[in-house]
């Protein structure tokens, strides 16, 4: 059994206990798209969420005209207090339009417009997503125990085994040994020494104080995890932060390649990575970096080969060294700052958003 701990707090799963704690001050925030209606997973989330009785439940939907009526319609059928902001609805878009925080689109910006709804009307906020086909409500109390403990920020952790193989790519293949490498090039960065503490650092379930997420920066896309990680170090610090075992997940896999997969994912990943690492003091040699990541890439690929053998699992070296040098070519300088800015720095309101998209749903219920 192991019980062994991080930089940042670590709470393990040892007895298959469910702590209590604060869910009925707490609003959980689910974000969502079309591939996601009435799905099996989706279902398992929102009915497991059921039986939580959190304070409130906001989807961050993001879905085209013509699916959002039948969508809220799925939605409004479990028993659950629940406020669905349509992301990209006509205006919403042109609400951010006005305030200048519209640009690109993706996961990030839909987790930002329902992170100001939910910590506007709850004392803590819960962040997962919904493709997770063994969700259990207690994610839920194990992601707000520490909060209510006094920590500001939780990050779950789980292992991807599933089909006899291990899974969770971009995180063991990416994340982990990029962050190795600039740590050992930075060995006296503190910011560094935090990132690697994450056992599961692309986890999407993550928990939070109100005054945090009012006080987050957000990435607009796939980077939002690794970019949280960066503000949660300048917020909470190792000594604010925990992180909780949330035993083993199944989720949906993505391909490597095409416009929603993890190559295009890495781009995303790895720009966040490095912003939340200068953002904070390090100065990455770029000319350097990525073949450092190969290496230390290459090391990696040699440890998860024996831990497979070591449990049964199947493994394929090539494999794992093909995507390796796919991600290798994510190892770049992040360029521009487009994250959107903190809630609490910005005019624009979250009962604004929220009116806005009820609107949105309303107008197209009507055509």
């Amino acid at each position: 059994m192991e019980y062994g701990q991080e930089r940042v707090a670590t709470l393990h799963d040892l007895t298959g206990t469910v702590p209590d704690a604060p869910t009925d001050r707490a609003a959980v925030v689910v974000p969502m798209t079309e591939r996601e209606y009435a799905g099996l997973a989706a279902e398992r989330v929102l009915s497991e969420l059921e039986s939580v009785a959190p304070g409130e439940v906001v989807v961050a939907l993001r879905a085209p005209p013509e699916k959002v009526g039948a969508f809220c319609d799925w939605l409004s059928g479990f028993d659950l207090p629940l406020s669905v902001v349509w992301c990209n609805g006509p205006g919403v878009t042109d609400r951010l339009d006005e305030y200048g925080l519209n640009g690109e689109a993706g996961k990030g910006r839909d987790v930002w417009l329902a992170l100001g709804v939910a910590a506007a009307r709850s004392e803590y906020v819960v962040v997962h997503d919904a493709d997770a086909k063994t969700y259990e409500a207690g994610d839920v109390a194990r992601l707000l125990f520490p909060l209510s403990r006094g920590y500001e920020f939780s990050k779950g952790y789980y292992a991807r085994v599933e089909n006899g193989r291990l899974y969770g790519r971009l995180c063991r293949l990416f994340y982990a040994p990029l962050v190795r490498a600039l740590a050992d090039a930075h060995p006296d960065a503190a910011v560094l020494d935090y990132l690697v503490s994450f056992r599961y650092a692309l986890a999407g379930e993550f928990g939070a104080t109100a005054d945090f997420v009012r006080a987050l920066r957000v990435e607009r896309h796939w980077g939002l995890e690794v970019g949280t990680l960066g503000e949660a170090f300048g917020y909470a610090g190792f000594e604010g932060t925990a992180q909780v075992d949330l035993g083993r997940y199944e989720h949906d896999h993505r391909a490597v390649s095409g416009p929603t997969g993890l190559s295009d994912m890495s781009r995303h990943v790895g720009r966040a990575l490095l912003r939340a690492v200068e953002s904070h003091g390090v100065t990455p040699d770029y000319d350097a970096l990525p073949e450092r990541y190969r290496r230390t890439a290459e090391s990696f690929v040699e440890q998860y080969a024996a831990d497979a053998g070591f449990n049964g699992l199947d493994y394929d070296r090539s494999e794992e060294r093909e995507q390796v040098d796919i991600y290798a070519e994510a190892v770049a300088p992040p360029g521009e700052d487009r994250r959107l800015p903190a809630w609490r720095e910005v005019a624009l309101t979250p009962a604004e958003v929220l009116d806005v998209s009820r609107n949105d749903v309303a107008d197209v219920r009507r055509s």
